[in-house]
Protein backbone atom coordinates (compact mmCIF):
# COMPACT_ATOMS: atom_id res chain seq x y z
CA UNK A 1 0.00 0.00 0.00
CA UNK A 2 1.05 3.59 -0.46
CA UNK A 3 1.55 5.80 2.53
CA UNK A 4 -1.80 7.45 1.95
CA UNK A 5 -3.52 4.12 1.71
CA UNK A 6 -1.87 2.95 4.95
CA UNK A 7 -3.07 6.07 6.77
CA UNK A 8 -6.59 5.61 5.45
CA UNK A 9 -6.57 1.95 6.53
CA UNK A 10 -5.23 2.88 9.96
CA UNK A 11 -7.95 5.47 10.44
CA UNK A 12 -10.60 2.95 9.47
CA UNK A 13 -9.16 0.41 11.89
CA UNK A 14 -9.12 3.04 14.66
CA UNK A 15 -12.72 3.91 14.01
CA UNK A 16 -13.57 0.21 13.90
CA UNK A 17 -11.91 -0.37 17.28
CA UNK A 18 -13.80 2.55 18.78
CA UNK A 19 -17.04 1.25 17.27
CA UNK A 20 -16.26 -2.25 18.47
CA UNK A 21 -15.51 -0.99 21.95
CA UNK A 22 -18.72 1.01 22.01
CA UNK A 23 -20.67 -1.98 20.76
CA UNK A 24 -19.11 -4.20 23.37
CA UNK A 25 -19.95 -1.70 26.08
CA UNK A 26 -23.50 -1.44 24.75
CA UNK A 27 -23.87 -5.20 24.71
CA UNK A 28 -22.60 -5.43 28.25
CA UNK A 29 -25.14 -2.82 29.35
CA UNK A 30 -27.93 -4.48 27.35
CA UNK A 31 -27.05 -7.83 28.88
CA UNK A 32 -27.85 -6.39 32.26
CA UNK A 33 -31.24 -5.09 31.11
CA UNK A 34 -33.27 -8.12 29.96
CA UNK A 35 -33.97 -9.44 33.46
CA UNK A 36 -35.13 -6.03 34.64
CA UNK A 37 -37.01 -5.35 31.42
CA UNK A 38 -38.70 -8.75 31.51
CA UNK A 39 -39.83 -8.23 35.09
CA UNK A 40 -41.22 -4.82 34.16
CA UNK A 41 -43.03 -6.30 31.18
CA UNK A 42 -44.53 -9.03 33.33
CA UNK A 43 -45.62 -6.51 35.97
CA UNK A 44 -47.17 -4.10 33.49
CA UNK A 45 -50.91 -4.80 33.13
CA UNK A 46 -52.20 -5.46 29.65
CA UNK A 47 -55.59 -4.16 28.54
CA UNK A 48 -56.70 -6.24 25.58
CA UNK A 49 -58.98 -4.32 23.23
CA UNK A 50 -60.71 -7.51 22.13
CA UNK A 51 -61.54 -8.51 25.70
CA UNK A 52 -62.72 -4.99 26.45
CA UNK A 53 -64.95 -4.92 23.38
CA UNK A 54 -66.43 -8.29 24.31
CA UNK A 55 -67.19 -7.18 27.86
CA UNK A 56 -68.82 -3.97 26.67
CA UNK A 57 -70.96 -6.06 24.31
CA UNK A 58 -71.82 -8.51 27.09
CA UNK A 59 -72.90 -5.65 29.32
CA UNK A 60 -75.33 -4.36 26.71
CA UNK A 61 -76.63 -7.91 26.15
CA UNK A 62 -77.47 -8.22 29.84
CA UNK A 63 -79.27 -4.87 29.69
CA UNK A 64 -81.32 -6.25 26.78
CA UNK A 65 -82.31 -9.14 29.05
CA UNK A 66 -84.06 -6.62 31.30
CA UNK A 67 -85.39 -4.12 28.80
CA UNK A 68 -87.08 -5.35 26.76
CA UNK A 69 -86.49 -9.08 27.48
CA UNK A 70 -87.74 -9.61 31.03
CA UNK A 71 -90.30 -6.81 30.73
CA UNK A 72 -91.94 -8.56 27.76
CA UNK A 73 -91.59 -12.03 29.29
CA UNK A 74 -93.23 -11.04 32.57
CA UNK A 75 -95.63 -8.57 30.95
CA UNK A 76 -97.05 -11.19 28.59
CA UNK A 77 -97.68 -13.54 31.51
CA UNK A 78 -99.82 -11.06 33.42
CA UNK A 79 -103.42 -10.10 32.75
CA UNK A 80 -104.13 -7.29 30.30
CA UNK A 81 -105.02 -4.81 33.04
CA UNK A 82 -101.59 -5.19 34.64
CA UNK A 83 -99.31 -5.28 31.60
CA UNK A 84 -97.94 -1.75 31.85
CA UNK A 85 -97.55 -1.81 35.62
CA UNK A 86 -95.46 -4.97 35.37
CA UNK A 87 -93.19 -3.52 32.69
CA UNK A 88 -92.93 -0.18 34.48
CA UNK A 89 -91.96 -1.76 37.78
CA UNK A 90 -89.26 -3.80 36.06
CA UNK A 91 -87.85 -0.81 34.24
CA UNK A 92 -88.00 1.46 37.28
CA UNK A 93 -86.31 -0.92 39.73
CA UNK A 94 -83.61 -1.67 37.17
CA UNK A 95 -82.88 2.04 36.84
CA UNK A 96 -82.95 2.40 40.61
CA UNK A 97 -80.44 -0.45 40.98
CA UNK A 98 -78.07 1.25 38.55
CA UNK A 99 -78.06 4.49 40.54
CA UNK A 100 -77.65 2.71 43.87
CA UNK A 101 -74.85 0.60 42.39
CA UNK A 102 -72.67 3.55 41.42
CA UNK A 103 -73.43 5.39 44.67
CA UNK A 104 -72.46 2.64 47.09
CA UNK A 105 -73.34 -0.83 45.78
CA UNK A 106 -70.07 -1.34 43.93
CA UNK A 107 -68.18 -0.36 47.05
CA UNK A 108 -70.13 -2.79 49.23
CA UNK A 109 -69.62 -5.67 46.79
CA UNK A 110 -66.16 -5.03 45.35
CA UNK A 111 -64.59 -2.34 47.51
CA UNK A 112 -60.84 -2.37 48.26
CA UNK A 113 -61.33 -3.15 51.95
CA UNK A 114 -63.60 -5.71 53.55
CA UNK A 115 -64.19 -8.99 55.31
CA UNK A 116 -65.91 -12.27 54.48
CA UNK A 117 -69.36 -10.70 54.30
CA UNK A 118 -69.04 -7.18 52.92
CA UNK A 119 -66.54 -4.69 51.55
CA UNK A 120 -66.23 -0.94 51.61
CA UNK A 121 -64.52 1.86 49.75
CA UNK A 122 -64.89 3.47 46.33
CA UNK A 123 -68.27 4.86 47.34
CA UNK A 124 -69.61 7.17 44.64
CA UNK A 125 -66.85 5.60 42.50
CA UNK A 126 -64.20 7.60 44.36
CA UNK A 127 -60.80 7.10 42.77
CA UNK A 128 -62.15 5.44 39.63
CA UNK A 129 -60.94 7.03 36.39
CA UNK A 130 -60.80 6.00 32.71
CA UNK A 131 -57.30 4.70 33.48
CA UNK A 132 -58.40 2.54 36.44
CA UNK A 133 -58.14 -1.20 35.85
CA UNK A 134 -60.00 -4.25 37.17
CA UNK A 135 -58.71 -7.80 37.39
CA UNK A 136 -59.69 -10.63 35.08
CA UNK A 137 -59.00 -14.32 35.64
CA UNK A 138 -55.65 -14.19 33.81
CA UNK A 139 -52.55 -12.78 35.49
CA UNK A 140 -51.44 -9.53 33.93
CA UNK A 141 -54.62 -8.99 31.92
CA UNK A 142 -56.97 -6.23 33.01
CA UNK A 143 -60.21 -4.52 32.06
CA UNK A 144 -61.03 -0.84 32.29
CA UNK A 145 -62.70 -0.61 35.68
CA UNK A 146 -65.64 1.31 34.29
CA UNK A 147 -66.45 -1.67 32.06
CA UNK A 148 -66.37 -4.06 35.02
CA UNK A 149 -68.55 -1.68 37.04
CA UNK A 150 -71.12 -1.51 34.25
CA UNK A 151 -71.14 -5.28 33.74
CA UNK A 152 -71.76 -6.02 37.40
CA UNK A 153 -74.30 -3.18 37.57
CA UNK A 154 -76.54 -4.99 35.08
CA UNK A 155 -76.47 -8.11 37.26
CA UNK A 156 -77.74 -6.15 40.25
CA UNK A 157 -80.45 -4.59 38.10
CA UNK A 158 -81.82 -7.83 36.67
CA UNK A 159 -81.71 -9.68 40.00
CA UNK A 160 -83.94 -7.10 41.66
CA UNK A 161 -86.27 -7.12 38.65
CA UNK A 162 -86.60 -10.92 38.84
CA UNK A 163 -87.95 -10.73 42.39
CA UNK A 164 -90.98 -8.78 41.19
CA UNK A 165 -92.20 -11.78 39.20
CA UNK A 166 -93.79 -13.12 42.37
CA UNK A 167 -95.41 -9.88 43.51
CA UNK A 168 -96.94 -8.45 40.32
CA UNK A 169 -100.61 -7.46 40.08
CA UNK A 170 -100.89 -6.39 43.72
CA UNK A 171 -97.74 -4.63 44.97
CA UNK A 172 -97.63 -0.83 44.99
CA UNK A 173 -95.18 0.88 42.67
CA UNK A 174 -93.81 2.93 45.57
CA UNK A 175 -93.42 -0.21 47.65
CA UNK A 176 -91.41 -1.89 44.89
CA UNK A 177 -88.97 1.04 44.88
CA UNK A 178 -88.55 1.17 48.66
CA UNK A 179 -88.20 -2.59 48.83
CA UNK A 180 -85.60 -2.45 46.05
CA UNK A 181 -83.27 -0.05 47.85
CA UNK A 182 -83.38 -1.98 51.13
CA UNK A 183 -83.12 -5.40 49.48
CA UNK A 184 -80.13 -4.48 47.34
CA UNK A 185 -78.33 -3.07 50.36
CA UNK A 186 -78.81 -5.93 52.82
CA UNK A 187 -79.24 -8.92 50.50
CA UNK A 188 -77.78 -8.54 47.02
CA UNK A 189 -74.57 -6.62 47.69
CA UNK A 190 -73.40 -8.87 50.56
CA UNK A 191 -74.15 -12.07 48.60
CA UNK A 192 -72.35 -10.71 45.53
CA UNK A 193 -69.33 -9.95 47.69
CA UNK A 194 -69.37 -13.33 49.39
CA UNK A 195 -69.48 -15.23 46.09
CA UNK A 196 -67.44 -13.18 43.63
CA UNK A 197 -65.03 -10.96 45.55
CA UNK A 198 -61.62 -12.17 46.70
CA UNK A 199 -61.88 -12.66 50.45
CA UNK A 200 -65.63 -13.30 50.27
CA UNK A 201 -66.98 -16.19 52.34
CA UNK A 202 -68.09 -18.47 49.50
CA UNK A 203 -65.21 -17.40 47.26
CA UNK A 204 -62.70 -18.57 49.85
CA UNK A 205 -64.68 -21.76 50.45
CA UNK A 206 -64.18 -22.64 46.80
CA UNK A 207 -67.86 -22.56 45.85
CA UNK A 208 -68.39 -22.80 42.09
CA UNK A 209 -70.70 -20.14 40.66
CA UNK A 210 -69.62 -19.05 37.21
CA UNK A 211 -72.29 -16.48 36.43
CA UNK A 212 -74.71 -16.16 39.34
CA UNK A 213 -76.60 -19.30 40.37
CA UNK A 214 -76.48 -18.20 44.00
CA UNK A 215 -76.01 -14.45 43.59
CA UNK A 216 -78.79 -13.97 41.05
CA UNK A 217 -81.20 -16.89 40.83
CA UNK A 218 -81.37 -18.46 44.29
CA UNK A 219 -81.16 -14.98 45.78
CA UNK A 220 -84.01 -13.66 43.63
CA UNK A 221 -86.12 -16.82 43.75
CA UNK A 222 -86.09 -17.24 47.52
CA UNK A 223 -86.67 -13.52 48.03
CA UNK A 224 -89.59 -13.66 45.60
CA UNK A 225 -91.23 -16.49 47.53
CA UNK A 226 -90.83 -14.75 50.88
CA UNK A 227 -92.14 -11.46 49.50
CA UNK A 228 -95.15 -13.18 47.89
CA UNK A 229 -96.05 -14.95 51.11
CA UNK A 230 -95.93 -11.74 53.15
CA UNK A 231 -97.83 -9.81 50.49
CA UNK A 232 -100.57 -12.41 50.27
CA UNK A 233 -102.47 -13.93 47.39
CA UNK A 234 -104.08 -12.00 44.57
CA UNK A 235 -107.84 -11.55 44.79
CA UNK A 236 -109.43 -14.57 43.12
CA UNK A 237 -106.26 -16.68 43.08
CA UNK A 238 -107.12 -20.38 42.53
CA UNK A 239 -110.77 -19.32 42.06
CA UNK A 240 -110.60 -17.33 38.85
CA UNK A 241 -108.75 -18.00 35.62
CA UNK A 242 -105.59 -15.86 35.54
CA UNK A 243 -104.24 -16.88 32.16
CA UNK A 244 -101.38 -14.97 30.46
CA UNK A 245 -102.81 -12.25 28.26
CA UNK A 246 -100.15 -12.57 25.52
CA UNK A 247 -98.00 -15.65 25.12
CA UNK A 248 -96.77 -14.04 21.91
CA UNK A 249 -95.05 -11.31 23.91
CA UNK A 250 -93.81 -13.88 26.39
CA UNK A 251 -92.25 -15.84 23.53
CA UNK A 252 -90.55 -12.69 22.22
CA UNK A 253 -89.27 -11.98 25.73
CA UNK A 254 -87.99 -15.54 26.01
CA UNK A 255 -85.98 -15.17 22.82
CA UNK A 256 -84.49 -11.89 23.98
CA UNK A 257 -83.60 -13.41 27.33
CA UNK A 258 -81.84 -16.35 25.68
CA UNK A 259 -79.83 -14.09 23.38
CA UNK A 260 -78.95 -11.73 26.23
CA UNK A 261 -77.95 -14.64 28.43
CA UNK A 262 -74.84 -15.18 26.31
CA UNK A 263 -73.60 -11.88 27.67
CA UNK A 264 -74.64 -13.01 31.13
CA UNK A 265 -72.84 -16.38 30.99
CA UNK A 266 -70.04 -16.09 28.44
CA UNK A 267 -69.37 -12.53 29.61
CA UNK A 268 -68.68 -13.84 33.10
CA UNK A 269 -65.39 -15.23 31.82
CA UNK A 270 -64.34 -11.54 31.75
CA UNK A 271 -62.29 -12.33 28.64
CA UNK A 272 -62.91 -13.50 25.07
CA UNK A 273 -61.24 -16.87 25.53
CA UNK A 274 -61.82 -20.61 25.77
CA UNK A 275 -63.71 -20.29 29.04
CA UNK A 276 -66.14 -17.89 27.38
CA UNK A 277 -66.48 -20.32 24.48
CA UNK A 278 -67.32 -23.16 26.89
CA UNK A 279 -69.92 -20.99 28.60
CA UNK A 280 -71.35 -20.11 25.20
CA UNK A 281 -71.88 -23.67 23.98
CA UNK A 282 -73.30 -24.70 27.35
CA UNK A 283 -75.76 -21.81 27.19
CA UNK A 284 -76.92 -23.21 23.86
CA UNK A 285 -77.25 -26.91 24.69
CA UNK A 286 -78.47 -26.79 28.30
CA UNK A 287 -81.22 -24.41 27.28
CA UNK A 288 -82.23 -26.47 24.26
CA UNK A 289 -82.33 -29.60 26.41
CA UNK A 290 -84.50 -27.93 29.05
CA UNK A 291 -86.98 -26.50 26.52
CA UNK A 292 -87.58 -29.97 25.10
CA UNK A 293 -87.60 -31.66 28.50
CA UNK A 294 -90.33 -29.36 29.86
CA UNK A 295 -92.61 -30.17 26.93
CA UNK A 296 -91.85 -33.87 27.40
CA UNK A 297 -92.83 -33.51 31.05
CA UNK A 298 -96.12 -31.95 29.95
CA UNK A 299 -96.76 -34.86 27.60
CA UNK A 300 -95.91 -37.45 30.24
CA UNK A 301 -98.25 -35.62 32.62
CA UNK A 302 -101.13 -36.03 30.21
CA UNK A 303 -101.08 -32.54 28.74
CA UNK A 304 -100.28 -31.12 25.34
CA UNK A 305 -96.80 -29.68 24.77
CA UNK A 306 -97.38 -25.93 25.12
CA UNK A 307 -95.76 -22.67 24.12
CA UNK A 308 -95.84 -21.60 27.78
CA UNK A 309 -94.12 -24.85 28.70
CA UNK A 310 -91.47 -24.28 26.05
CA UNK A 311 -90.78 -20.76 27.35
CA UNK A 312 -90.68 -22.00 30.94
CA UNK A 313 -88.27 -24.77 30.01
CA UNK A 314 -85.98 -22.36 28.19
CA UNK A 315 -85.74 -20.13 31.26
CA UNK A 316 -85.25 -23.12 33.59
CA UNK A 317 -82.35 -24.33 31.45
CA UNK A 318 -80.76 -20.89 31.36
CA UNK A 319 -81.08 -20.58 35.13
CA UNK A 320 -79.62 -24.03 35.82
CA UNK A 321 -76.63 -23.60 33.51
CA UNK A 322 -75.73 -20.17 34.91
CA UNK A 323 -73.47 -21.45 37.72
CA UNK A 324 -72.22 -24.27 35.50
CA UNK A 325 -71.67 -22.28 32.31
CA UNK A 326 -67.87 -22.42 32.44
CA UNK A 327 -67.80 -25.27 34.95
CA UNK A 328 -69.25 -28.11 32.87
CA UNK A 329 -68.70 -29.95 29.66
CA UNK A 330 -71.43 -29.66 27.00
CA UNK A 331 -72.97 -33.05 27.75
CA UNK A 332 -73.01 -32.41 31.47
CA UNK A 333 -74.85 -29.17 30.68
CA UNK A 334 -77.40 -31.06 28.57
CA UNK A 335 -78.18 -33.38 31.47
CA UNK A 336 -78.27 -30.53 33.96
CA UNK A 337 -80.72 -28.56 31.82
CA UNK A 338 -83.06 -31.53 31.43
CA UNK A 339 -82.99 -32.39 35.14
CA UNK A 340 -83.73 -28.79 36.09
CA UNK A 341 -86.67 -28.65 33.67
CA UNK A 342 -88.31 -31.76 35.14
CA UNK A 343 -87.84 -30.58 38.73
CA UNK A 344 -89.05 -27.04 38.02
CA UNK A 345 -92.05 -28.46 36.15
CA UNK A 346 -93.01 -30.48 39.21
CA UNK A 347 -92.66 -27.51 41.57
CA UNK A 348 -94.67 -25.17 39.33
CA UNK A 349 -97.47 -27.52 38.28
CA UNK A 350 -97.80 -29.83 41.28
CA UNK A 351 -96.20 -28.45 44.41
CA UNK A 352 -97.30 -24.81 44.10
CA UNK A 353 -101.03 -25.62 43.69
CA UNK A 354 -100.88 -28.02 46.64
CA UNK A 355 -99.18 -25.52 48.95
CA UNK A 356 -101.30 -22.63 47.67
CA UNK A 357 -98.70 -19.85 47.67
CA UNK A 358 -99.13 -17.18 45.00
CA UNK A 359 -95.80 -16.93 43.20
CA UNK A 360 -97.53 -15.11 40.34
CA UNK A 361 -95.02 -15.66 37.52
CA UNK A 362 -93.08 -18.56 39.07
CA UNK A 363 -90.01 -16.57 40.04
CA UNK A 364 -89.33 -19.06 42.83
CA UNK A 365 -90.48 -22.13 40.92
CA UNK A 366 -88.06 -21.48 38.06
CA UNK A 367 -85.33 -19.13 39.30
CA UNK A 368 -85.17 -20.31 42.88
CA UNK A 369 -85.56 -24.03 42.26
CA UNK A 370 -83.62 -23.99 38.99
CA UNK A 371 -80.84 -22.05 40.68
CA UNK A 372 -80.62 -24.59 43.50
CA UNK A 373 -80.51 -27.50 41.04
CA UNK A 374 -77.87 -25.75 38.97
CA UNK A 375 -75.70 -24.71 41.90
CA UNK A 376 -75.65 -28.17 43.46
CA UNK A 377 -75.39 -29.89 40.09
CA UNK A 378 -72.34 -27.81 39.22
CA UNK A 379 -70.46 -29.68 41.92
CA UNK A 380 -71.08 -32.85 39.92
CA UNK A 381 -70.68 -31.79 36.29
CA UNK A 382 -67.39 -30.03 37.10
CA UNK A 383 -65.77 -33.46 37.37
CA UNK A 384 -63.36 -34.25 34.50
CA UNK A 385 -64.73 -37.80 34.40
CA UNK A 386 -68.04 -36.26 33.29
CA UNK A 387 -66.44 -33.93 30.77
CA UNK A 388 -66.03 -30.99 33.14
CA UNK A 389 -62.98 -28.72 33.38
CA UNK A 390 -62.01 -29.81 36.90
CA UNK A 391 -58.46 -30.96 37.66
CA UNK A 392 -57.37 -34.56 37.94
CA UNK A 393 -57.57 -34.34 41.74
CA UNK A 394 -61.15 -33.02 41.77
CA UNK A 395 -63.47 -34.89 44.14
CA UNK A 396 -67.24 -34.60 43.79
CA UNK A 397 -68.09 -35.32 47.45
CA UNK A 398 -66.21 -32.43 49.11
CA UNK A 399 -67.30 -30.03 46.38
CA UNK A 400 -70.93 -30.98 46.87
CA UNK A 401 -70.59 -30.17 50.56
CA UNK A 402 -69.25 -26.74 49.63
CA UNK A 403 -72.00 -26.16 47.07
CA UNK A 404 -74.79 -27.18 49.45
CA UNK A 405 -73.32 -24.99 52.18
CA UNK A 406 -73.26 -21.97 49.87
CA UNK A 407 -76.82 -22.67 48.71
CA UNK A 408 -78.12 -23.06 52.27
CA UNK A 409 -76.41 -19.89 53.46
CA UNK A 410 -77.78 -17.93 50.49
CA UNK A 411 -81.32 -19.17 51.19
CA UNK A 412 -81.14 -18.13 54.84
CA UNK A 413 -79.54 -14.75 54.13
CA UNK A 414 -82.00 -13.93 51.35
CA UNK A 415 -85.03 -14.99 53.39
CA UNK A 416 -84.11 -12.94 56.46
CA UNK A 417 -83.08 -9.91 54.44
CA UNK A 418 -86.27 -10.02 52.39
CA UNK A 419 -88.47 -10.11 55.48
CA UNK A 420 -86.76 -6.95 56.70
CA UNK A 421 -87.00 -5.22 53.33
CA UNK A 422 -90.68 -6.07 52.85
CA UNK A 423 -91.72 -4.88 56.28
CA UNK A 424 -89.80 -1.63 55.91
CA UNK A 425 -91.60 -1.08 52.60
CA UNK A 426 -94.90 -1.93 54.24
CA UNK A 427 -94.32 0.56 57.05
CA UNK A 428 -93.45 3.33 54.60
CA UNK A 429 -95.91 2.70 51.75
CA UNK A 430 -98.59 0.25 52.86
CA UNK A 431 -97.12 -2.36 50.48
CA UNK A 432 -100.27 -3.52 48.73
CA UNK A 433 -102.75 -1.67 46.53
CA UNK A 434 -106.37 -1.35 47.59
CA UNK A 435 -108.92 -3.96 46.58
CA UNK A 436 -110.51 -1.46 44.21
CA UNK A 437 -107.21 -0.80 42.39
CA UNK A 438 -106.41 -4.49 42.25
CA UNK A 439 -109.75 -5.32 40.65
CA UNK A 440 -109.55 -2.42 38.24
CA UNK A 441 -105.97 -3.18 37.35
CA UNK A 442 -102.70 -1.55 38.33
CA UNK A 443 -102.25 0.00 34.89
CA UNK A 444 -105.06 2.46 35.56
CA UNK A 445 -104.95 2.45 39.35
CA UNK A 446 -101.20 3.06 39.71
CA UNK A 447 -100.20 4.69 36.43
CA UNK A 448 -103.36 6.12 34.86
CA UNK A 449 -102.94 4.46 31.48
CA UNK A 450 -103.76 1.29 29.57
CA UNK A 451 -101.49 -1.08 27.68
CA UNK A 452 -104.06 -1.40 24.89
CA UNK A 453 -106.56 1.18 23.66
CA UNK A 454 -108.95 -0.51 21.29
Amino acid sequence: MTKGENMTFAKKMGVGKIAASAAAGGLALFAALPAWAQEAAEAAPVVDKGDTAWMMTSTVLVLAMILPGLALFYGGLTRTKNMLSTMTQIGAVACLAMIVWVCYGYGLAFGPEGNAFISWGKFFLAGVTPDSLADTFSDGFKLPEYVFICFQMTFAAITLALVLGATVERMKFSAALVFGVIWLTIVYFPIAHMVWAAGGLFFEMGALDFAGGTVVHINAGVSALVAAMILGKRIGYQKEIMAPHSLTLTMVGTGLLWVGWFGFNAGSALEANGSAALAMINTFVATASAGLAWMLAEKLGGHKPSALGFCSGIIAGLVAVTPAAGNSGPFGAIVLGAVAAFICFYVVTVLKPKLGYDDALDAFGIHGVGGIVGAIGTGIVYAPSLGGPGGADFAIGPQLVTQVSAVAATIVWAAIGTVIAVYVAKALTGLRVTEEVEREGLDLGEHGERAYNM
